[in-house]
């Protein structure tokens, strides 16, 4: 059940409090390095006389390194803040691309050393700004509604990023938008750390385990469904390079991926902009079963123009699942892992785009685009099938006392604005904001 989100609670009001606008701007900026990663080293390989062989082989090293590092460092933050392991690792990451944009291919060991070594020290800005959103915003539906935001801005930064590549080796060089993305991710990492909530945090006291939130049967449910979904998406990126190339109008591919983005980007505005009520977890397999069925006209593939438009529908419910994903990670990370289950969910999400990736070309070469598609459709179907599967490790809760606080009133007068309709203060489950 969803209802109008009321007029102070929509997405201004969101951008209004203290500290949000600069944390998702920082977040994204910090972010810019990672999100056009492949498109700046490509160009810069191809510019450097390199194969677009040897591009995909330093772009999957790269790949590797950040799915290694990012729960890694997520743990790190969660155990020293965010000062501590973000900026540092900002510095590295950056430090890493700067010295593969230095010198080259030339030298192919370095090269690789060096874009994993930006690879694996990525700061998991993304897990530390959602672990931020609880003690920034307090009340539950506000945190909802910024994770819905969160949705709609990455898609808006996958879409300018590569545009903002384009631009500077444009009026540069390929080796030059390498440093200069690199230099914006990092002061992005710095707004975000000297901000006083990310100087603030700290996660909550958590049980020594080495699985860390991976012991969460719920959180490994949600991955398991993701890392299909992220599959799904991987193979629709290489289906639409061969229609492109099967309809002799390569600049097609752009358009689609444009479309797609857009769809994405009109669907988490529309489910942001309402409250939902009931369980996320039962929200999310309806949410997954819609991408799942939006990805099954792709395979008609007809004429481009027709074919854009599909794109959009297979997009409407990509950042919907992911908002609501994100929901479900924070209702079922352990105590004091936070960032690291969101982490997890990054990982898990590239690592399937990125075997995506890999099964649809030998799939587009032996069957044509049509089977590509096919692949999008049933990783979709199959990650609505794992959370259909695994609805009682989604069922069973954390015990509240675990992971759950209540927002705390500023003053007696903010009592009532924090409570839900029946009057019981709302609560969400955040880390610890201490000083």
């Amino acid at each position: 059940m969803a209802t109008e989100a009321p007029a102070h609670g929509g997405y201004l009001d969101i951008l209004r409090a203290p500290h949000a606008a600069r944390l998702l701007t920082g977040t994204l900026v910090g972010r810019l390095p990672n999100g056009t990663g492949p498109v700046a080293m490509t160009l810069f390989v191809r510019d450097q006389g390199g194969s677009y062989t040897l591009a995909g082989g330093l772009i999957a090293a790269y790949g590797v390194a950040n799915a290694v590092g990012q729960p890694l460092l997520g743990r790190a933050v969660d155990l020293k803040g965010q000062p501590r392991v973000q900026l540092p690792a900002a510095v590295l990451s950056a430090l890493g691309m700067a010295l593969f944009a230095l010198t080259g291919i030339g030298h192919l060991p370095l090269a690789y050393a060096a874009v994993v070594l930006a690879g694996f020290f990525t700061p998991p800005l993304e897990g530390g700004l959602r672990a931020l959103w609880p003690s920034v915003l307090g009340r539950e539906d506000r945190v909802h509604r910024a994770y819905a935001l969160d949705a709609v801005a990455q898609e808006v930064m996958f879409t300018v990023g590569p545009l903002l590549v384009t631009l500077l080796v444009a009026l540069r060089s390929p080796a030059a938008a390498l440093l200069v993305i690199n230099v914006l991710g990092v002061l992005g990492a710095l707004a975000v750390v000297l901000s006083e909530p990310s100087r603030a945090w700290r996660s909550a006291p958590r049980e020594a385990h080495w699985l860390g939130a991976l012991r969460s049967p719920g959180l490994l449910a949600l991955l398991g469904s993701f890392f299909f979904v992220g599959l799904a998406l991987g193979s629709i990126t290489v289906s639409a390079v061969a229609y492109a190339d099967e309809r002799g109008t390569p600049g097609v591919y752009g358009w689609l991926m444009a479309a797609l983005g857009l769809g994405a980007l009109a669907g988490g505005v529309l489910y942001g902009a309402r409250q939902w009520s009931g369980a996320p977890e039962r929200r999310l397999r309806g949410l997954v079963l819609l991408l799942a069925v939006c990805y099954l006209p792709l395979l008609l593939t007809p004429g481009p123009a027709a074919m854009t438009g599909l794109s959009v529908l297979s997009g409407v419910f990509l950042a919907p699942a992911l908002a609501c994903a994100f929901v479900v990670v924070d209702r079922h990370a352990p105590r004091g892992t936070v960032t690291e289950a969101f982490s997890w969910l990054v990982t898990t999400f590239g690592v399937g785009a990125a075997l995506g990736s890999a099964v649809a070309g030998p799939a587009v070469e032996l069957a044509g685009t049509v089977t590509g598609f096919a692949v999008a459709a049933a990783g979709g179907l199959v990650a609505f099938l794992v959370l259909l599967a695994t609805g009682r490790a989604l069922r069973v809760t954390p015990d509240p006392g675990a992971g759950t606080v209540p927002a705390a009133p500023a003053g007696p007068g903010d009592a009532a604005r924090h409570a839900d309709p029946g009057g019981v203060p709302e609560a969400v489950h955040t880390e610890k904001n201490a000083r």
